[in-house]
């Protein structure tokens, strides 16, 4: 996987592990074949084995037998939907609801390319392994990749049952509370934070790249391009595509120095606070951040 797409999807993450929770790494718990047997509780309703099923269909890519509108095909139909880039659709199925269906067409085109980057990873046949039903709450185990390695695991899905319909669990009660009281600028202030989060962390990364190149360079600085160049940070580090941040080193006159600045590709909506990343006379490097309408910290 190249270094921008994997900071697209770790931008993606950053949404869904605190929003969305969804498809490979947060919405599902990579859990082992073993784990799911040990995670069958003895007064667990294990429903829609291929041993105990009736009245079900069973799909393609399905081991299991799958009742309509049970956990199951709710987890098919959420992930069919998704790979399909019917996202309003898809997300009406989580208890992310709230902070969908608000949004205008137009506004969830925002996030069409966060969305984007996970539709495409989802395999065009989903392989359901398990559903276990205790009461209205569910787990399904299903087959899917790992954004990381690539390699397909059993997964895991949390389920809630709401009057007649299952919904899928992408946040916490605490989560859920702010999804009501934010709305549909759930996703917005989620995606500032977490493009903020980059940014400091690309500062970091910048820090530790300078060291590294001053030790190969005697002691000389390298310019952003330099360092991408030569493999120390990554290609996105010099576009705001992926990161929502413009990242710019100043060098000084004899290259022995630097400092670092990165700043929202657009305010309010990409980020809202400026960085800094400065060395001090004993060489350690310090970041700060505050909140300068879109403008750098140091000139």
């Amino acid at each position: 996987m190249s270094e921008l797409k994997s900071r697209r999807l770790a931008t993606v993450r950053g949404f869904f592990v605190q929003a969305v929770c969804l498809v490979l790494a947060a919405l599902a718990v990579s859990c082992s074949a073993a784990a799911s047997k040990n995670g069958i509780s003895n007064t667990a309703e294990v429903t829609n084995t291929a041993e105990n099923s009736s009245e079900t269909t069973k799909p393609k890519a399905a081991a299991i037998e799958i009742t309509a509108g049970g956990p199951a095909d709710t987890v098919r139909a959420f992930y069919k939907l998704l790979r399909e880039k019917k996202f309003r659709d898809a997300l009406f199925l989580t208890n992310l609801r709230p902070a969908i269906e608000s949004l205008s067409d137009s506004e969830l085109n925002d996030f069409a390319l966060d969305f984007e980057a996970i539709a495409g990873l989802i395999p065009a046949e989903l392989q359901i392994n398990g559903e276990i039903v205790s009461g209205d709450s569910a787990t399904v185990t299903a087959l899917l990749p790992n954004d990381e390695t690539g390699k397909d695991e059993l997964q895991q899905i949390k389920l809630k049952k709401n009057g007649e319909t299952w919904t899928i669990i992408t946040v916490d009660d605490e989560a859920e509370k702010r999804i009501k009281a934010e709305g549909k600028q759930y996703f917005y202030n989620l995606r500032v934070e977490t493009h903020e989060n980059e940014a400091s962390s690309m500062m970091e990364r910048i820090a530790k790249a300078e060291v590294a190149f001053s030790l190969q360079n005697d002691n000389v600085c390298g310019d952003l391009p330099t360092l991408i160049q030569g493999g120390l940070l990554p290609a996105d580090a010099g576009s705001s595509a992926s990161t929502g941040y413009n990242y710019t080193i100043t060098l000084s006159a004899d290259k022995h120095r630097y400092f670092a600045n990165a700043v929202p590709a657009e305010y309010g909506r990409t980020g809202r606070r400026s960085f800094l990343l400065e060395i001090d006379e004993k060489g350690l490097p310090h970041i700060s951040s505050k909140d300068l309408k879109g403008e750098p910290i140091k000139k």
